[in-house]
C-alpha cells in the first residue's frame, strides 16, 4: 500500500514543516514543484485549485491532525508523481463530506497521476495512510525526505 506512495513521492516535491496561509498557497507551492520536476503541465495548478473549489478534499481524521488530498483530471499530468506538505500551522480546506464546513489541516498530499485507475488506487492508498494516526503523527515531525520514505516503507 504505502510502497506505491514511496515510489511516487518526488524529493523536490516534499515540503516539510512549512507555513502557508491558504489552501491555494499550498497547492501552488507543491504544484510548482511538480511542474519544475516535469511531471505536470502548466495548467495543473489552476486545474487543481478549480477542482478543489468544486469538489473539496479536506478530511477530518481521528488522530487530531487533519489532511487534504487535492488532485485534478489526468489531462493536466505528464508523468505520475506525488507531492506532500506538512504544515507548521493549520490552514483551512473545505470538508470533503460536508463542503460547507472548513477542516483545518496540517498534512497535504497533491496527487498527479495520468491514469484514472491509478488515481483511484492512489487515493485509496493515501486514505489508508490517513487512517493510521501513528504514521500521520510521525510524518508531522520528520524533517527530511529519506525519513519520510522510510516511514512509508516501514508500514
Amino acid at each position: 500500500m504505502t510502497n506505491a506512495i514511496a515510489q511516487l513521492l518526488q524529493p523536490s516535491c516534499v515540503l516539510l514543516d512549512c507555513e502557508f496561509k491558504t489552501s491555494d498557497e499550498v497547492i501552488i507551492a507543491i504544484g510548482g514543484k511538480l511542474f519544475k520536476a516535469g511531471l505536470v503541465k502548466e495548467s495543473f495548478i489552476q486545474a487543481a485549485i478549480a477542482r478543489e473549489s468544486r469538489l473539496p478534499t479536506g478530511l477530518p481524521l481521528a488522530g487530531g491532525i487533519n489532511a487534504a488530498i487535492p488532485h485534478t483530471e489526468i489531462e493536466h499530468v505528464l508523468k505520475p508523481g506525488l507531492g506532500m506538505a506538512t504544515l507548521r500551522k493549520e490552514i483551512g480546506f473545505r470538508n470533503m463530506v460536508s463542503p460547507q464546513e472548513i477542516v483545518t489541516v496540517r498534512l497535504v498530499f497533491l496527487i498527479a497521476l495520468d491514469q484514472p485507475k491509478a488515481q483511484i488506487e492512489m487515493l485509496q492508498d493515501v486514505a489508508g495512510v490517513l487512517q493510521n494516526p501513528e504514521l500521520v503523527n510521525r510524518l508531522m515531525i520528520l524533517r527530511n525526505f529519506k525519513d519520510v520514505i522510510n516511514a512509508f516503507e516501514g508500514v
